[in-house]
Formats: C-alpha cells, sequence, structure tokens
C-alpha cells in the first residue's frame, strides 16, 4: 500500500503544481492583456494613419503598434474579437493622439472621424471675367488657363440649372460668362476644371433662390430672356460701385433700350481688353465688335462679368425713373450724376471734371 501512496501523493502533488501554474499562467496572461491594453503615453502631437478600403483588422492594429499609438497590435487584436467590434471599422484618413483609450480609437473608425482634407480656397471678385477667373485658377491651381477656357465652352456634363439659360450665340467671346458666381470655393487640389465651373453654376443656382418669388414673372412681362436679364447685371456690376445706385443704373439701361437708344457704356469696350484701359480713347469707341455698345444699339451678345447677387437685383427691379444719362462724380465717393436729358448731362459732366480738377490740387 506505501507505494501505492508514494505515488497517489506524487500525483496529487503534480497536479496542484499543474493547477498553480496555470493559474499563474492565467494570471500572467490576464495581467499582461490588461497592460497592453492600456493607453500609451498622452501627448499632444497627432498621428496620421491610413486605412484603405479592405484593410483588416490585424493590419490596422499592426499600423497601430507601429505608430505608437497603442502597445500591442496582438493585444488589441484579441480586445476587437471580445468585444465584437472591428468589421464595421470604416476607410479614410484619420489622425489620432497617442493616449487614447482603445475604445475611443474603435469609436472613431466605426464612425469613420476622418480628417477633413485641407481644400484651397479660390475667391472670385465680383465683376471678374472668365479670363480673369481662368488666370486666378491657375495661380491657385496650376491649371493652365487655356484648359480652363477651353473648358467652359463645352456644352455638356454640367448639372446646374442656370446651365440651361445658358446661349448658343455663335458671337459669345466665352460661353459661361456672367454664368460664373463671384464667391469664395474651397476645393481640394485635384479637382477637375469641369467641376469648378459646375459649382460655380450651383452657387448661382442657391443665389437666385434667394430672389422675390415673382422674379421669373417680372421677365416674362418684361419679354425678357434669363441670359438677357444677366447681360444687364453684368453691366451694372461694371458700371455701379454703390449698391444704392445699382438700380438707378438699371433705370438708365431699361429707358434707353425702351427708347432703342445705344446704351454708351465704356465697360462694354473695356471688355475687349484682355487689360482694362485707364482711359478710352476715341478711337477705342469705334472698335468694330458686337460688343461695343457705342457703335451697336440694344444689349451686347452677353454678359461681360460676373454680377454679384445685387446687381442681378437690379437688373430684376429697376428703379422707376426717366433717367437716361450718367456720369462719375469723380470727387472720391464712388457716386455718379445722373440726368434726364443731354443738356442736363453736359451740365453734370462740366461738374465732374471740376471735382477731378479740385482733387488733384
Amino acid at each position: 500500500m506505501a507505494p501505492f501512496r508514494r505515488i497517489k501523493t506524487v500525483i496529487v502533488t503534480l497536479i496542484v503544481i499543474l493547477l498553480v501554474l496555470a493559474i499563474a499562467t492565467a494570471a500572467g496572461f490576464v495581467w499582461y492583456v490588461k497592460q497592453a491594453l492600456q493607453p500609451v503615453p498622452e501627448s499632444s502631437e497627432p498621428k496620421n494613419i491610413s486605412i484603405p478600403p479592405g484593410m483588416s483588422p490585424l493590419s490596422i492594429a499592426q499600423e497601430l503598434e507601429r505608430q505608437g499609438l497603442i502597445r500591442s497590435a496582438r493585444a488589441f487584436t484579441y480586445y476587437l474579437k471580445y468585444v465584437q467590434q472591428g468589421s464595421k471599422f470604416q476607410a479614410g484618413e484619420y489622425e489620432l493622439l497617442p493616449g487614447m483609450t482603445n475604445d475611443a480609437i474603435i469609436d472613431t473608425f466605426n464612425k469613420g472621424l476622418i480628417v477633413k482634407e485641407q481644400g484651397i480656397k479660390l475667391t472670385i471678385p465680383e465683376g471678374y471675367t472668365v479670363k480673369q477667373i481662368a488666370d486666378k485658377v491657375h495661380q491657385q491651381f496650376g491649371i493652365d488657363p487655356a484648359i480652363f477656357m477651353q473648358k467652359e465652352q463645352q456644352d455638356n456634363g454640367f448639372t446646374a440649372q442656370v446651365f440651361n439659360k445658358v446661349t448658343n450665340h455663335d458671337k459669345l467671346r466665352s460661353r459661361l460668362e456672367g454664368y460664373l458666381f463671384p464667391e469664395t470655393y474651397e476645393w481640394s487640389k485635384d479637382i477637375k476644371v469641369e467641376d469648378m465651373l459646375n459649382n460655380m453654376m450651383l452657387e448661382l443656382d442657391r443665389k437666385l433662390e434667394q430672389l422675390p418669388d415673382n422674379w421669373q414673372q417680372k421677365l416674362a412681362d418684361r419679354g425678357q430672356s434669363f441670359h438677357e436679364m444677366l447681360t444687364i447685371a453684368s453691366l451694372i456690376e461694371r458700371e455701379a460701385v454703390l449698391d444704392e445706385e445699382r438700380p438707378l443704373v438699371s433705370g438708365v439701361i431699361h429707358n434707353r433700350l425702351r427708347k432703342n437708344m445705344e446704351l454708351q457704356i465704356d465697360a462694354t469696350v473695356q471688355y475687349l481688353f484682355d487689360k482694362p484701359k485707364d482711359r478710352l480713347f476715341e478711337k477705342d469707341l469705334q472698335m468694330d465688335s458686337p460688343y461695343n455698345t457705342y457703335l451697336h444699339k440694344g444689349l451686347p451678345p452677353g454678359p461681360i462679368a460676373s454680377p454679384s447677387l445685387s446687381s442681378i437685383k437690379a437688373a430684376l427691379y429697376p428703379a422707376d425713373n426717366s433717367y437716361l444719362y450718367y456720369v462719375t462724380k469723380k470727387d472720391g465717393t464712388k457716386a455718379h450724376y445722373f440726368g434726364e436729358t443731354f443738356d442736363q448731362h453736359q451740365k453734370n459732366i462740366a461738374v465732374s471734371k471740376k471735382n477731378e480738377s479740385m482733387l488733384k490740387k
């Protein structure tokens, strides 16, 4: 019996030892996992991590460990299986701070809280021409102005509603002149020219929604097309600086159109030059072009610039007056004198010249 007791004692001892070792191993593993799942030391320096589509949770964990955002890829992977996470991680570019908890990292990936790509801002001033916009795009995005000008001549691929109003007049210098709304835009550096053009026209769509409900009926009652209205708005934009004068200038334009008078607007002649002149001479006013409103009655073939919403409103709702003439005051205010007759206009010109001479003293 003694040998049997000794064998039994040995077996019990081995079992106890194995149990102790198992418990110690389990405790050690739990301690290891607990330590491995602790956040790394905090830091204010963010780390960028990219998750392409189809990337496995294990590969993501390995990238997190490589970037110093977690202590152990293996422990993080075990934790994902334990909490049944990892299948809903969204692809994208992320910016994570060292010190984030595992749950915070998981939540960030699940919600797709990606870093917004820093876009390039492009500001189109009111009254800019398509050519000036093309040059500005070249400065900001490095796109050849010739390519921009070529794309704005295409007749498809745009979703903006106003694009349906664009005319096919064969004498237009730029097909989308006036239809690219002046605004500040922010786009990715690799945006296509077609998308730029479409976005600027979509912005015009949104601005038109701010107009009174009867604006289209106003055009119909006047027998005027949208393109003609936008042309008038562009003339106003180039002629009037002060918002309060825009309806007055609009009134002059509408009055002269009704009387079948030449509009004689300097801005339509300036439009013929690549760069505006400081002063127009008589020979400039004789340039043979359908845009020259000194030689041709009625409106030019199309807009000569991108008008602001204020100019569009003025074109739709001109002031009710009998003015047929206006001239800049040249007194530093950028305002105008308005006249109903040519004699009154001549007197206003004389006052304007006197103001100019006074400023030079």
